[in-house]
């Protein structure tokens, strides 16, 4: 495994400076890393900044699904169901640690959006475009059938059901996983550095002027492409290149809330119907479940996208209403997530009825941009991507790269035949660790985040000796996210590199100050930086526990 890590910040500035790339990718999301780890396994130099830490904005606030989006049969939009669901089972197979598979109930309600003949035909329809093997096909469900599976659903009004498979994802995550694949093939990836100028000759695009956030330095990156994968901040790179002009993005956000799992204590996962005709998702999570999402336009500050009372009170509700036994309150709220999706403008289109399809724009000055797709999609997305760059390339220099091939690579952590092997070593796990005072859950967590890196960080953990179980966990586990994850601070450690903040907040109060101490031992911050650090930490929690 190459090490990624804070203290190699240096070496890596300076390759950047001191090389010239093939595409420099500009955004370190999970469109980004697809780019990079595509270009990089074909034989490209390939550079990649994020101005803030991985995944930080659309990235880790998605629903954590890689799904098939069945919703699209609705639209009558074919391709993009047979694309992504296609898609769905090819990541699974690449991180099956970290793409489980999550069985989905679909309740038939009186006056719901599906009945029983529009949805046996639509999941039908769905198993054939995505390819769904015989194990994951979809049953119908008669209305007991449907209560045995979940007794929560409103037996007055309940028809039946649909039962299909869909795949549940921790999305920064598998940002991470896949940009440490792409250093494997030499990729140079740095976070916390911000484009700030394009550089140009003879009115092309050939680099960019870069400020690294941590230590105030700036450089020049020399690239033949520079790609442009910023997502919501797309429009604003385009703005700087002088190019916002045609298409535009139309910004859409989307929350979601968690709750104990005793609060919502579904079975598995619900994709069901509520008042305004929109539908939602409930998701059994570890500890807690979540659920989610709105969908409303957006124009305000990007990098300060936050839940409000509505948001909160319109998700609450449509629970309730779905789940008789169910009384939600926002004193129930443990943690919550909002994120923009960063959609092509449709003139006359409402939010929702926006298309999810991924569109490329490049400008006269050659800077390539893409915005819109989907989580699932992001393979794909990577490969028109470094298509078009390798064709460019080919008429330009006259030389060419290999074929794609990351459908077979496999991901970092990712070393397991299949999901019975997944639950094996995960037994392994709670083995090992259940004389120290951890349970399954523990070791599912450990396993679902890290794969087969879990030794790595149990090995660390063995090694500490003066501390209660619990630290010396958390100890081996900052260890980790700071020398093999490039994590900088507590938050990209508790909402990145674990997912604490969004599915144990209560571990998140415990240790904290803990946490803090270790990356000011690690980096030996003085006190006004370790402050610095606190505070952005108690911001990042309060903007997920306090709506306005």
């Amino acid at each position: 495994m190459k090490n990624f890590s804070y203290f190699n910040r240096k070496n890596i500035q300076t390759t950047l400076q001191t090389t010239e790339f093939d595409i420099l990718i500009i955004g370190g999301g999970i469109t980004g890393a697809g780019i990079a780890l595509d270009a990089a396994s074909r034989g490209m130099k390939v550079a990649l900044i994020e101005k803030n830490d991985f995944a930080s904005g659309t990235s880790s606030k998605s629903t954590k699904l890689i799904h098939g989006g069945l919703r699209y049969l609705k639209q009558f939009d074919f391709w993009l169901v047979k694309e992504v669901g296609t898609e769905r089972a090819i990541v699974h197979k690449l991180a099956p640690h970290l793409v489980v598979p999550e069985k989905m109930i679909l309740p038939l309600i009186d006056g719901g959006t599906y009945g029983s003949w529009l949805t046996s035909i639509g999941l039908k329809v769905y198993d054939i475009l995505a390819s769904v093997e015989s194990d994951d096909k979809r049953k119908m469900l008669t209305k007991e059938e449907a209560l045995q599976k979940e007794p929560l659903l409103p037996e007055n009004i309940l028809n039946g059901a649909g039962f299909y498979a869909e795949y549940r994802t921790d999305d920064a995550r598998l940002t991470i996983e896949i940009l440490k694949t792409a250093l494997n093939y030499d990729a140079q990836i740095l976070n916390y550095a911000a484009a700030t100028e394009f550089l140009y000759e003879e009115k092309r695009v050939v680099g960019a002027k870069i400020s690294d956030i941590i230590s105030g330095e700036n450089f020049e990156i020399k690239s033949k492409y520079v790609v442009n994968a910023t997502g919501p901040w797309v429009d604003e790179l385009r703005q700087i290149n002088h190019s916002k002009i045609g298409k535009r993005l139309h910004l859409t956000k989307g929350v979601h809330l968690v709750v104990a799992h005793e609060k919502l204590p579904v079975k598995q996962s619900v994709y069901f119907d509520i008042p305004d005709g929109r539908m939602m998702f409930a998701i059994p999570r570890g500890k807690v479940t979540y659920f989610g999402t709105t969908d409303t336009n957006y124009q305000e500050d990007k990098d300060a996208v936050n839940t409000n009372i509505v948001d909160a009170t319109y998700l609450i509700s449509a629970v309730n209403n779905m789940f008789p036994e169910i009384n939600i309150t926002l004193n129930d709220i443990q943690s919550s997530w909002a994120g923009l999706r960063p959609l092509i403008h449709e003139e006359g289109k409402s939010a929702s009825e926006l298309s999810r399809k991924d569109e490329i724009f490049v400008s006269d000055s050659e800077l390539i941009s893409i915005a819109g797709g989907k989580l699932t999609g992001y393979r794909k997305m990577a490969e028109r991507i470094v298509d078009l760059v390798a064709k460019k390339y080919e008429n330009r220099f006259e030389k060419t790269f290999d074929a794609i091939k990351t459908d077979k690579i496999v991901l970092s952590g990712g070393t397991f035949k299949n999901s019975h092997e997944v639950k094996s070593y995960t037994d392994a796990i709670y083995n090992r660790i259940n004389e120290v005072d951890f349970n399954q859950k523990d070791a599912e967590y450990l396993v679902h985040n890290y794969g087969k890196q879990t030794d790595i960080i149990l090995k660390k953990f063995d090694e500490f000796m003066d501390e209660d179980q619990a630290k010396k966990m958390i100890k081996a586990e900052v260890w980790f996210a700071i020398n093999y994850e490039m994590a900088c601070n507590p938050t990209d450690f508790f909402m990145r590199r674990t997912g604490r903040l969004f599915f144990d907040k209560p571990s998140v109060d415990v240790h904290k100050a803990y946490v803090l101490q270790l990356f000011a031992n690690h980096f030996n911050w003085d006190e006004k930086t370790a402050n610095f650090h606190q505070n952005e930490l108690e911001h990042q929690l309060e903007m997920a526990t306090s709506f306005s």
